[in-house]
């Protein structure tokens, strides 16, 4: 994967940000394949970071998603949900006609 001109996450003094998670393998590629794989992935890359940062899918508190086609929503719900714990994250989920490096989700 090229260098992008973001730092992956940055903390604060009591918050934690984190830069747009996508469907990249560890390999650095983008995964193809059916929705639940690339959000499967793409979730565990998230928790990933959070490990680095010190932290868990528990201190998740605010989410904004966005997918390409929403007819994915529930498909994505069902997954998404795997790698959370209750109470899940507040969040947003809006449908985008295109994301960078040609990411489905």
């Amino acid at each position: 994967m090229a260098d992008l001109p973001f730092t992956p996450f940055i903390e604060t003094k009591d918050l934690v940000f984190f830069s747009g998670k996508i469907e990249f393998t560890p390999r650095g590629k983008v995964l193809e394949g059916m929705i639940a794989e690339r959000i499967s992935q793409t979730m565990n890359n998230i928790l990933v970071e959070l490990k680095y940062a010190g932290l868990d899918a528990s201190n998740i508190v605010f989410a904004q998603v966005f997918l390409t086609d929403m007819e994915n929503y529930q498909e994505f719900n069902d997954e998404y949900i795997k790698h959370l714990v209750k109470l899940y994250p507040a969040r947003f989920v809006v449908a985008v006609k295109k994301l960078p490096l040609g990411a489905k989700n």
